[in-house]
Formats: structure tokens, sequence, C-alpha cells
């Protein structure tokens, strides 16, 4: 595939809250001293007097983002997806999902190409933990244009919101002004003999992937599934009836991740066979993020061979 421009989902986080900012006075952020990292400081140059450092206390944080929705302003609370998602899982539960509040979570450094940080900060575990809330909107922009257009989508959707960017640059493979709404799916490339859905980073590995096995004479479908939860059930419904297998590519544990929830629906909706690829019931470790990506099979390569001995 041609070289495409790479910039961190963190980044386009930092520049669509800027953004969102000149467009509505009802948003404020906050940021558990971090706000180098998850790049909420674009927010707070352009708006100072709406960016709020909580310290290195993110239940408190959160409980403080449920406080201000309470009163009618839009809540972006900001730290990594390690803390956000388990750190302060209490006060996600009981004072934003409970109450069904209008707090908008947006964590960053998810998954393994957190890298050099190492297993303590690699959270790979937080679709699970996020999808189990009732009414918990779950999104994993795939790259810059996404991401800038799941934040507005956030703001715009009534309720809370969990949102995941990276850490690593990744490419941006969509066209600007792309149509974004939540619940909602894409389709990036059709095909009929295994349909691989995947979400995050993982999106643009699977396209090179159906790349590679179109040479070997294995027609591939390519979904990109930036809504966790809810997920596009017609469209996953249509590609596993359409191509009779299916393949899920997430940069989370197996366990609890895109890969159940596509499993659990189509277990009731459309049996077929499905092969997950994602972190297999372990830690990660520090090294460099794209050798990690490598190491635990989250590359177009080892979708490849998946696919092709699937399809054998």
């Amino acid at each position: 595939m041609a070289e495409l421009k790479k910039i961190a989902t963190r980044d386009s986080y930092g520049n669509a809250l800027a953004e969102l900012g000149k467009e509505h006075e009802d948003v404020i952020v906050f940021d558990a001293d971090l706000s180098g990292a998850t790049k909420t400081s674009v927010f707070k140059k352009a708006f100072p007097d709406r960016h709020f450092n909580c310290g290195i206390a993110e239940g408190n944080m959160l409980a403080v983002a449920a406080g201000a929705a309470a009163m009618g302003l839009v809540p972006f609370a900001s730290t990594f997806a390690m803390f956000a998602a388990g750190r302060a899982f209490e006060q996600v539960r009981n004072s934003i999902g409970y109450p069904h509040l209008n707090v908008k979570i947006g964590a960053t450094h998810g998954g393994i190409s957190v890298g050099e940080d190492g297993a303590s900060h690699q959270c790979c575990e937080d679709f699970a933990t996020m999808r189990s809330i009732p009414g918990m909107v779950v999104l994993c922009p795939s790259d810059d244009v996404e991401a800038k257009a799941a934040v507005k989508a956030a703001y715009e959707h009534k309720g809370p919101v969990y949102m995941r960017f990276g850490r690593l640059a990744v490419p941006v493979f969509h066209e600007e002004g792309m149509k974004f709404e939540i619940g909602r799916g894409e389709l990036l490339r059709d095909g009929r003999d295994v349909a691989i859905i995947a979400t995050g980073l993982m999106s643009y590995e699977a396209l090179k992937a159906a790349e590679a096995l179109a040479e070997k004479g294995i027609d591939a479908r390519v979904v990109n599934l930036c809504t966790i939860k809810p997920l596009d059930e017609e469209l996953v419904v249509r590609a596993a009836a359409d191509c009779g297998k299916v393949i899920t590519c997430e940069e989370h544990s197996v366990i609890g991740g895109l890969g159940e929830a596509v499993c659990a629906l189509l277990g009731e909706k459309c049996p077929v066979p499905v092969r997950r690829i994602g972190v297999n019931d372990e830690f990660g470790h520090s090294g460099p993020a794209g050798k990690l990506l490598e190491q635990f099979g989250l590359s177009a390569a080892h979708i490849v061979e998946v696919a092709e001995d699937f399809c054998r």
C-alpha cells in the first residue's frame, strides 16, 4: 500500500477538543496531571479557564466530571486508559454510568503499543470493563480523521462515552470529512471468502492483510468498527452471512473485547466459525511499540497467516 502520513490518535484528541472549545462554550476539560501526554494541553493553551488539572487522583477527577455534567456542562475527562478504565472504574460505574451522566472519557495510551511504559500501563482490558457498564458507549478510532470525528460525535451524544486513543503514530487512511455515526461501522473493502472485522490501529493492518491475501487468491472483506458498543449488528451479521468465516482483530485482550462482542452477536443471529486476533490472556512488557505489535500477533502478517489457515 502507498505510504501514508502517520499521526497518533491522542494528538487527534487534543486537536479535536480545541476545535470543540471554539464551537461550544459548555465544553470543559479535566486532566490528571498528564495534559502533555494526553494532549489536552492543546485545549488548555486555547482555553485556560476551562481546563482543570485534578492531579494524580483519577477517581476524584471522574467524580468531579460527574458533578460538572450534573450542572449542564459537557466535561471531557482525560487520562491514560489504564487509569480511566482501571483505577477509576468504581467512579465511572457509580458516579457516571449509574446516573447516566453526560461525561466523555478521553482515555489515551491504550493497548500494547504504549511500548516502553510496560505492562503496568499497557491497558488491554478497557473494552471489557467499559462494555460492562450499562449505557456506556465505547469508541476506538482507527486514525486521525476518524478520531476527530469520534470526538465530535461523542459531544453530540447525550450520555457517557468512553473513547480510547493511542500513543503510537498510525497511518491516516480516511479522507477528511468522512461520515461518522456512533453505532455504525464501515465497509473498507468488499470480499466473499472471509470477513475481517477490526478496530483501532488493527483496521489498517486488516486492509494491508486483505491486499496480501488477494495476491494469494483469497478475497477478504474488511470491516472497521470504531464503535465497540453498541455494535453495528446489521453490518456484522451481513459480513458473516456473506463470507461464512469471520476474523476479529483488536489491540485488546481476546477476553471481553471486540471478538467476544462479535461472537455473542453471531452466536444468536448468524452462527459461523470465528477466529479472534488479540492479546491472548497475558500481560505485555516493555519494548518498542512496533516490535511488540509483531510479537503479540497484532500485525497484517499474522492476519494473513490466520486467514490462510482458516480458508484452507
